[in-house]
This record gives C-alpha cells, structure tokens and sequence, in this order.
C-alpha cells in the first residue's frame, strides 16, 4: 500500500544495550533498523534523540524531524505542598519522589541507595509504579530487600501506579523528583515534576539533558554513586532560597513544553507528508 508510514520510539534498543541493559537487542535491533530503513518519517523527542537514530541506525537526517512531547499545564501546575502530602497521608519532614516503572533501566535501587547515603531521619522516599518488563517482579523484591539491607525500609513508602492525572499531586508533595534512569528519550516525568515547581535530581543522560537546567531548575548528575545523587539533594533540602528559585525557573521553562503545540506540529508534518511520495522498501 502506497501509505506513509511515520515512526517513533521508546527507548532504542542500541541505546538501551550501551547503558547495559539487555532487553533482547539483537532482536529489537534488526526490526528497528527494518522499520527505519521504510519510514517517510521519524519523530524523535530531542536532538540526542536524533543523533542516535543517524548515527546507530543510518537513518536519513532529513527523514527526522525533532517533536517533545508535552505537559497538560492545567494538571501539572503548582500547589500547596503540606496540603498535597497531607491527602496522600504522607507525614515527613522532607520528601523524595521516584515515579516510574520498576525496572533495571528506571534506576529505583540508585534512588534507594540516595535515600540512604542522605543518612536523615526526616526524609522519606516515595515510590511510585509497578513491576514492568520481563525483570520487573525480580527488580522490585531486590529494591525492596536493598532498602531493608540499607536500614531504610521504614522510610520508603510504596504506591501502586497511579492514574496519570493523580501523579500531579505526588510532584506537588515532593521536596526533590529523583530520576536516575540508566538512558531516558525523553524524560517525562521530570518535565512533569518541573511543571509542578519541583526541583529534578536526575541522571545527565539522554532527553534529561535538555528538561534539567543543571544548577538552574535543578541538578544532573555524572555518575552512579549513591553520593553523587545525596549531595545535590541534601542543597536543595537545606537551602529553601535555592529550592524556591529552582521550582519558579523549572515552572517557567516547563511551559515551552504543552500538548497543543506538538498536536499543532505534527499536524503540519503529516499535511506535508501526505503531499510526498512515500519511501520504497525491498
């Protein structure tokens, strides 16, 4: 059939395999490299995004055109955070936020360790999200067991995944949104947390790299030690003026980001698209 065909991804195999993260590459590998050599046209979420399709794929350059996605700014925005802890039943000081799958690649075990390494009383992790993938029921026992191990258990609260629009109230609640993925595309959940005034610790990877403003909106982090994440966090919990500077500009640079303006322009690609032969596969 003589139809378009656009294509987006979530997490490239390629790239997946490079953070060391084995999710049946070989396989995953030959049937995106398939479906990019048959596209007329691939979304990706940021420029690191479309580098990786050139440069692991062969994908044509001018086949790739650069579409973030959005945030619902009426269900993303600021609130009162005492308020947003106190209806999710939620009594600490201070609170950390991971929202996310449980798996390897989402770096729940690296939020627990930070936990730790921050080695206060007053501060609870909340996690939120499920087992996903082939390793995920196997992944959360072993964070479980590695917050028992830490002396932490008793301080990470564990939520079930959650309606998209009920999270906002979890960002709301969190002093500090932890997002140590292994490789992100994107980074949802940090835009979303930003949009709700919540400063990001995230790793320097992926689409992370353009949603946090490190030292601006809040912190990205190098490496993997537990450390390297607790040191940031621990600024942004002991200094108010530089968490409330951080929640403004991270609200103000979040709004760049909303649903109209991706629908508007894919939108105007795909009118372009339907104008154009489509791409011949053998």
């Amino acid at each position: 059939m003589d139809l378009p065909l656009v294509a987006t991804f979530h997490t490239l195999a390629r790239v997946k395999a490079d953070a060391g993260v084995d999710d049946d590459p070989a396989h995953r590998t030959v049937v995106e490299h398939e479906v990019i050599a048959c596209a007329d046209l691939m979304l990706a979420s940021t420029p690191e995004e479309r580098s990786q399709l050139a440069e692991l794929y062969a994908a044509d350059p001018t086949r790739i055109e650069i579409v973030p996605p959005g945030v619902d700014h009426t269900v993303f925005a600021p609130g009162d955070r005492d308020a947003a802890r106190a209806r999710l039943g939620i009594d600490a000081r201070r609170m950390l936020l991971f929202a996310g799958r449980i798996q390897p690649l989402k770096g729940a075990d690296l939020a627990v360790q930070c936990l730790a390494a921050l080695d206060d009383p007053g501060t609870v992790l909340v996690v939120v999200g499920g087992p996903s993938g082939r390793e995920g029921g196997a992944e959360v026992r072993r964070v479980r067991e590695l917050a028992a191990a830490l002396g932490v258990a008793d301080r990470v609260r564990w939520f079930r995944p959650q309606p998209h629009d009920r999270l906002a109230e979890f960002y709301r609640a969190a002093d500090v949104c932890l997002v140590p993925s292994r490789t992100e595309s994107f980074g949802l959940v940090a835009l979303e947390a930003a949009s709700c005034g919540t400063p990001v610790v995230a790793a320097a990877v992926g689409g992370l790299r353009s949603l946090v403003h490190d030292g601006v909106t809040g912190f990205l982090v190098e490496g993997r030690e537990p450390a390297e994440y607790a040191a940031p966090v621990a600024r942004v919990l002991a200094d108010p003026e530089l968490a409330a500077g951080m929640s403004r500009r991270a609200v103000e640079q979040s709004a760049r980001y909303s649903w109209s303006t991706t629908a508007a322009r894919l939108r105007r690609l795909y009118g372009d698209l339907a104008a154009r032969r489509p791409v011949r596969c053998d």
